[in-house]
């Protein structure tokens, strides 16, 4: 078994080598759909939503991965040589205050809007309602991963782990934006 895996991780990494913001949206749109269906049993959805899954998976595939991959390329340009502790904190201190904020902001629309359909102004109350909330949870978990990704992670695996871990919060934001009529669904 372990054979298969290093196998597929070893073809992974050439993928992610020959053609990287392909390997990346594929990689966030399955961790995405992964992350949905999770989310669906959790929320007592007893027959899964392809549909749902399968917007979340395209919300992955064009945004996710390639908004990753684009901005941790303009965060070494940025940061271009400069190491350390001091470094780090910065690039978290920056992500936070821009990517994060606005990362929560769009999902919610995208969730709001394309997923469940609502109007606008459904949409607005619920952004204004539970995103200075969700946007705090972020504040309290994001900068952990961060900093786990600046210290440890090369560069070509940032969006992977950053997407693994997406996939964990994004299991949350499902829970959290989905309105009440859609529970029953």
């Amino acid at each position: 078994m372990s054979e298969i895996v290093t196998a597929a991780w070893q073809r992974y990494l050439l993928q992610l080598q020959a053609h990287p913001l392909r390997t990346k949206a594929m990689t966030s749109a399955v961790l995405a759909g992964c992350s949905d269906a999770i989310a669906q049993k959790i929320s007592g959805i007893k027959k899964l939503q392809f549909r749902r899954m399968f917007l979340l998976m395209l919300y992955g595939f064009c945004y996710g991965g390639p908004f990753g991959h684009f901005f941790h390329k303009v965060m070494e340009k940025i940061f271009k040589g400069k190491q350390g502790k001091k470094t780090i904190a910065k690039k978290v201190l920056v992500e936070q205050l821009t990517v994060s904020p606005w990362n929560n902001m769009l999902f919610m629309l995208y969730y709001g809007l394309v997923l469940e359909g609502r109007p606008f102004s459904l949409v607005r109350r619920k952004l204004k309602n539970d995103y200075p909330s969700i946007q705090l949870t972020a504040w309290k978990f994001w900068p952990i991963v961060g900093w786990i990704n600046y210290q440890y992670m090369p560069l070509q695996l940032r969006v992977l782990f950053q997407s693994f871990v997406a996939s964990c919060w994004a299991i949350f934001l499902n829970l959290k934006a989905r309105s009440v009529a859609a529970k029953n669904a």
